[in-house]
């Protein structure tokens, strides 16, 4: 039986070329691209025509965690007790759930951006990962960071978000709280030997945690470059939380790769930022769809209303002045499966549709170094492809219905006459 399948639509974006084509005939051979609209189109294989929709490359999100949030938990904010509550098994089956959410609403490619919990070691992401790949169930290309290293007291430091008295949950260094060079060194090595694709670390405080402020930067010079440096040698970009804007100038002066959030970044800073190609993934949406009345503490909230509409001018900023900016949408600071409101919301600040379809594709495959196999409808690309409703360039909401979804050359949701 033939391994061809022929994908018809009305329209399809053209990323790198900021367009959207019309018709939209795409030969996809196992899990390749082979030709997209051929002169002849190959025959003796499957063909499907998906009607009046727009093929697009497997949007990607990098900011999240899987292995919280979702079920039990509709509103976005995980149960407040999970880090506690839940077990490494549970916390593991609560994540292939999400998996699947996540790439049923076209996200075919996601950095899982550091486990704050405890695990006794265990890499829970990493098996994630596995798991997907080798078929076990449906889910996106996981990118995992292992445990999101963080010192004592830091925003990623679980026992911040629910202020636990001392020794309800001691955590290892082997599970992400190090102090100090020696110890960040061993965490970032430790993450590494058990197979993690990035490091992540906490360089700031954050909305979310107690008695910390959202600013501060958390880690000192030296540890935030031991941390790079022990990386760079192997290979492995580093991610970092940095809200305020001397952690996120700490952050580039250690040589971190990728900023998340930004919120209180000034404008010279994202200037730096750009000139030295420094990623940035905003996570913008928060603004509007975190459920913050839910988080049950009022120091959250008051930190939210200071913070995130300070992000949201940030951010506009960025894009202004031409940052690397890449997807993340934070869920489960979101739903799980809503994903792609972090795109209305790069809308909203200040991009065209398609440049938001492009911070979500090609932006975030250079991110996770793959910019010459995802990311685009090109020959000799991995077929990961998705379909919407209308024109998304016309609107970006569109990306919030997906009609149809291909990962690897698998058919994962849709797929017959007008789906």
């Amino acid at each position: 039986m033939s391994d061809l399948t022929v994908l018809k639509a009305a329209r399809w974006v053209d990323v790198a070329a900021q367009e959207v084509r019309t018709p939209a005939v795409v030969a996809v051979q196992g899990n390749k691209i082979v030709a997209v609209d051929p002169a002849d189109v190959p025959t003796g294989g499957t063909e499907i025509d998906l009607g009046d929709v727009t093929l697009l490359p497997g949007l990607m999100d990098m900011e999240l965690n899987l292995c919280i949030g979702g079920p039990e938990n509709p509103d976005g904010l995980p149960n407040p007790m999970h880090g506690v509550q839940d077990d490494p098994v549970y916390r593991t089956l609560r994540a292939t759930v999400n998996a699947k959410t996540t790439l049923l609403a076209g996200f075919t490619a996601v950095r899982n951006l550091g486990l704050m919990v405890k695990t006794g070691g265990y890499v829970l992401d990493v098996s994630l990962m596995r798991a997907i790949d080798n078929g076990w169930f449906p889910g996106p290309r996981v990118f995992p960071a292992g445990h999101a290293i963080s010192p004592t007291g830091g925003h990623l430091d679980p026992t911040m978000v629910r202020a636990l008295a001392p020794a309800v949950m001691p955590l290892s260094v082997e599970e992400g709280i190090a102090n100090g060079v020696p110890e960040v060194r061993k965490a970032v090595r430790y993450q590494i030997k058990h197979g993690v694709k990035l490091i992540k670390i906490s360089a700031s405080g954050g909305v979310m945690t107690h008695h910390t402020l959202p600013g501060a930067q958390q880690y000192s010079d030296e540890e935030l470059a031991a941390i790079c440096d022990e990386a760079h040698r192997a290979g492995v970009r580093v991610a970092a939380h940095a809200i305020g804007d001397e952690a996120i100038r700490g952050c580039l002066r250690a040589g971190v790769d990728c900023i998340e959030h930004a919120f209180l970044a000034e404008e010279s800073t994202l200037r730096e930022m750009k000139d030295r190609g420094t990623f940035l993934v905003a996570t913008s949406y928060l603004a509007e769809g975190m459920a913050v009345n839910k988080a049950g503490d009022e120091i959250h909230k008051r930190k939210a209303a200071e913070v995130f509409p300070k992000g949201k001018l940030a951010l506009r900023k960025a894009i202004e002045i031409g940052v690397k900016i890449a997807c993340g949408s934070d869920a489960p600071g979101i739903p799980h499966g809503a994903n792609a409101k972090e795109l209305w919301a790069m809308v909203d600040r200040g991009m065209t549709p398609l440049q938001s379809i492009k911070a979500a594709t090609m932006v975030s495959a250079e991110l996770i170094s793959m910019e010459s196999q995802l990311g685009q409808i090109k020959p000799g690309f991995l077929a990961d492809i998705i379909a919407v409703p209308g024109d998304p360039s016309a609107d970006i909401e569109a990306c919030q219905d997906v009609r149809f979804v291909m990962k690897d050359g698998q058919i994962y949701k849709g797929g017959g006459s007008g789906a």
